[in-house]
This record gives C-alpha cells, sequence and structure tokens, in this order.
C-alpha cells in the first residue's frame, strides 16, 4: 500500500497549513480561554470551501476524497480542536443526505449546505442513549402529510446553527429496534424545537454542544431522509464509518500540535547549563511521541484510502480512531511533562491540547466499543489483518 500523497493532496494540504497558521494558531488560545465564538474563522472556511467537502460537485461542493478529508480535520485540529468541530458533524450530515437523501432533498440543502450559507449536525445521542443508539426514546408518529416527534437530544455539536438538523427517531417499536428506526431532517425554527442549554465541557470550546427538545414537532413527511422508513440505523452507521476518520485526523493532529510543542520547548529550555533536549530522557520521550504519531497517521490515511475504495471501513476506522485518539492523549501528557510547570499554565498551548484529547477518545464510540468492533470483524473472519 502506497502512503504518498498525491500533488493535488499536497497543494491543498499547504494551503490548508498556511491557513491554520495564519488565521487558528495565533487567536485559539486566548479565545478559547475566553469562550469566543470563532465566526472569523468560520467565514474563512466558507470562502475555502470546506463545508463542501462531502458534497458532491453537482451540488456546489468539493467531493473530496477520503484521505483529503482526513487531511482537513488533521490540520484544522493541529491549530485548534474545537474549529474542527464545526465542520465535524456538518460534513458527516451532508455526507448522509448525499448519499441517502431523495433527490428533491438533494436538491433542497446540499448547494446551501455546500457553501455554509446553511449549517448542520447531527442529533443521535439522549440523556439515556449513547453508546446503545437502539435505546433511544424519541419517536416519530405519522400524522397526514406529517411525523409528530417528540423527545430530547444531548451534545448535539452545531446545534444553535443546524437547518437542518437530522435527528434520529424511532418510527415503530420493532424487534430488532433498529429496524423501526428513522432519520428526520428538522428545519430549524419548527414549532416545539428547541435548543436549550450550553453544556458545559473540560475542553473542545468553540462550537456549541446543546442539549435538544422536541415536543410535538411537526416535520413532513418528505423530509423523512431517502424516504423509506426503518434505514436510519444503516444510514447512520455509514456516517459513523467516515466520523470515526475525521476523529482520528482530529487525534493526529492535537498529538501532532503537542509533539511540536514538547520539540520547541526543548530545544530552548536549558537546565544545568544545556539545553534539556540533550538529556537522554527527554530524547525518548520525543522519539516515541513522533514514532507513534506518523503510526497514527499512516493508519488514518490507510482507512480514509479503503473508504475511497468503497470498501467497507469499519474494522478500519475503529483502528485509526482507537490507536489515533490514545496517541492523542499520550502525546499531550507527554508534552506537559516536558514542559514541566510550564505546561500546566494557561500561556502555554499544552494545557488545552491536553483538555481537548480525551472526547477523541469518548465521541464517536467510545474507544472500548471501537476495540469490540476490530475484535468481531476479525473473529467473524470476513476481515484480516493487512491488506
Amino acid at each position: 500500500m502506497d502512503f504518498e500523497l498525491s500533488d493535488d493532496q499536497r497543494a491543498f494540504r499547504e494551503t490548508l497549513r498556511a491557513f491554520v497558521d495564519k488565521e487558528i494558531v495565533p487567536v485559539a488560545t486566548e479565545w478559547e480561554h475566553s469562550g469566543r465564538y470563532p465566526t472569523e474563522i468560520v467565514d474563512k472556511m466558507k470562502e475555502m470551501g470546506l463545508f463542501g467537502l462531502t458534497v458532491p460537485e453537482e451540488y456546489g461542493g468539493l467531493a473530496a476524497d477520503m484521505v483529503t478529508f482526513a487531511l482537513v480535520f488533521e490540520e484544522i485540529a493541529r491549530g485548534w480542536m474545537g474549529v474542527a468541530g464545526t465542520i465535524g458533524s456538518h460534513t458527516l450530515s451532508t455526507w448522509m443526505i448525499a448519499r441517502h437523501g431523495t433527490e428533491e432533498q438533494r436538491r433542497r440543502y446540499l448547494p446551501e449546505l455546500a457553501c455554509g450559507a446553511r449549517r448542520t449536525g447531527l442529533a443521535l445521542t439522549e440523556p439515556g442513549a449513547g453508546t446503545d443508539l437502539q435505546g433511544i426514546q424519541a419517536r416519530a408518529v405519522r400524522d397526514g402529510g406529517d411525523y409528530v416527534v417528540n423527545g430530547a437530544k444531548t451534545w448535539i455539536t452545531n446545534a444553535r446553527h443546524a437547518d437542518p438538523l437530522p435527528v434520529l427517531v424511532k418510527t415503530s417499536i420493532t424487534e430488532p429496534a433498529h429496524k423501526g428506526m428513522s432519520v428526520l431532517l428538522v428545519d430549524a425554527g419548527a414549532p416545539g424545537f428547541t435548543v436549550g442549554r450550553d453544556l458545559p465541557k473540560l475542553g473542545y470550546k468553540g462550537p456549541e454542544t446543546c442539549e435538544v427538545t422536541l415536543q410535538d414537532v411537526r416535520v413532513p413527511a418528505a423530509n423523512l431522509l431517502g424516504g423509506e422508513e426503518g434505514r436510519g440505523m444503516q444510514q447512520v452507521l455509514g456516517g459513523l464509518e467516515l466520523g470515526r476518520i475525521n476523529i482520528a485526523a482530529r487525534a493526529v493532529g492535537v498529538a501532532q500540535a503537542a509533539y511540536d510543542a514538547a520539540l520547541g520547548y526543548a530545544r530552548e529550555r536549558s537546565a544545568f547549563g544545556r539545553p534539556i533536549a540533550d538529556f537522554q530522557a527527554i530524547q525518548l520521550k520525543l522519539a516515541d511521541l513522533a514514532t507513534e504519531i506518523q503510526a497514527a497517521r499512516l493508519l488514518t490515511y490507510w482507512a480514509a484510502s479503503r473508504a475511497d475504495g468503497g470498501a467497507r471501513v469499519d474494522m478500519e476506522a475503529g483502528m485509526a480512531k482507537y490507536f489515533a485518539s490514545e496517541v492523542a492523549l499520550k502525546a499531550s501528557l507527554e508534552s506537559m511533562r516536558v514542559h514541566g510547570a510550564y505546561g500546566y499554565s494557561q500561556e502555554f498551548v499544552v494545557e488545552r491540547l491536553y483538555r481537548d484529547a480525551p472526547l477523541m477518545a469518548i465521541g464517536e464510540g467510545t474507544n472500548d466499543v471501537q476495540r469490540l468492533v476490530i475484535a468481531k470483524a476479525l473473529i467473524s473472519g470476513k476481515r484480516k489483518v493487512g491488506w
């Protein structure tokens, strides 16, 4: 397997890298600490077409390959992981609409989603159902030409900006439960649709993460994703494969930023009359981090390239997400140790990275879930290690 980037991918990465270094890195620490929403950065990402990453060209999108998709999230997360969240669930949902939506749904939503005139997210998790999506309680009952929806969702990124917001609901009670699940595209401003409080978070600041309630919300039947009931779980699981590549790439970006900070500090900081980079203990940390980050990067690109080939990538994306997120956790902590007391200070970027890293081990399915997905794929005999 050749993991060399194409000339187009390299050029796109350099454009992204310059954007991140100029527009995100200089303001990330200050804006993150103050809770300032990154409006100006979001506007520039709209101009760059990043909201249309997963939208087909005929609807105004970039139709980016999955390796390029991963590069975007790696580079942006290197600057500020929270900013990556503003396009994370957006690109997942636009992919779902492009892949599973009716032609009328694609024409109605995708052109404006591609340019960022509209934005979106994805409402899956509930107060009593996260990992176990089949345990959701949100219900949608058909009433004439509408569905009447009742339920609550939580941990919803982009909730205040989403229009529409794809919502996973039960349209019938069946066994197994997934056969009665569907996705409805809920338009902003629908009576009974309320975005509640912003949830306080350790890290991942920048984008809002909210509670959402739906009380007798009437959603036109034309907003049933794909026009067929009972397909919601299948549609969501396909999107989550993409989401795990997204999370893996973000983790690589956070890990790279932590390593860069550690290396730079080790070269500049002196102790006992010489740079701490001369000490073997520091050198071993840097060597371990550099090796593990590159392994995480290649694993992420491998999963992305497999997705580009049209293969099912639940195992590959799970491997990438699991490994890369653990590397991000380690890299942020080891970088803090290299920095010593300064790593614990809000004046240095490391403490933000240390707060952001845990999300990647939890989001898009916990790492324990990823390990189970990987194991089941291997035990079934349908998947193998290697290529």
